[in-house]
């Protein structure tokens, strides 16, 4: 099983939306491509309770039972075309994809 794990830092204004406003519109995005991409496991996004502790905004947790469905679901057509519109609203993103 692999787990990718993508945290974002947005932007405070893009797209014509605030912050708050896009972190929930990039979660309700993302966690609807399991309907459509039939490699995803599980999907769930996190939006982050403001604390002086936290750095980023937002959270994917997703989970795929190989290396290659992971790949498939990253060059999936629709998954691109989310992943377009986050790459306007975000200046900051961080990944990390592991095996268990």
């Amino acid at each position: 099983m692999i787990h990718h794990v993508v945290m974002w830092k947005l932007k405070d204004f893009a797209e014509g939306k605030n912050k708050t406003e896009n972190a929930i519109i990039l979660k309700e995005r993302l966690e609807s491509l399991k309907k459509d991409i039939p490699e995803i496991v599980e999907i769930r996004v996190g939006i982050n309770i403001e604390s002086e502790y936290s750095n980023f905004d937002a959270v994917l947790h997703s989970y795929f039972e190989s290396f290659e469905t992971l790949d498939k679901y990253q060059n999936h057509p629709i998954h691109n075309v989310v992943a377009e519109w986050i790459g306007k609203i975000r200046y900051l993103r961080y990944c990390v994809d592991y095996e268990f």
